[in-house]
């Protein structure tokens, strides 16, 4: 879970169903709904993992659809991980937060932007592996 469910959270639900496939139940959301990021398709797609279909969501609409059914929820913003804690009020879930930096807040020229992005991808890609391999 992230602010807007469109760049963090959505690379790190791509990152963690390459991983572990089907043996994982993941979805992404935010905590408002944003826009879909094209920075964050091109760098999951660098790695063979397509996003292009990817459409934010918030945690309410996620509740709404199909309920929060989580034993762990990972925040990668503090209005993410704000929001997770106000939900285990109302289910089992342990929150584990992992500060993540913002790459829609790099400026420069659209490689520096990408790097930003990358580093991001890395990062995550590297703690999802350690924490989720059974």
């Amino acid at each position: 879970m992230c602010a807007m469910n469109q760049v963090r959270s959505p690379m790190a639900e791509g990152l963690a169903r390459h991983y572990f496939g089907k043996s994982i139940y993941v979805q992404s959301a935010g905590v408002r709904k944003g826009v879909k990021d094209e920075f964050m398709v091109a760098v999951l797609d660098e790695i063979g993992i397509d996003a292009a279909k990817h459409r934010p969501r918030t945690a309410d609409e996620l509740e709404e659809w199909e309920g929060l059914n989580f034993d762990l929820i990972i925040t990668l913003s503090p209005e993410a991980h704000h929001k997770a804690l106000d939900l285990t009020r109302s289910i089992a879930a342990e929150v584990e937060y992992w500060p993540t930096p913002d790459p829609t807040l790099v400026q420069g020229s659209r490689e520096q932007m990408l790097d930003a992005y990358r580093g991001v991808r890395d990062g995550l890609a590297k703690r999802i592996r350690e924490r989720l391999r059974g």
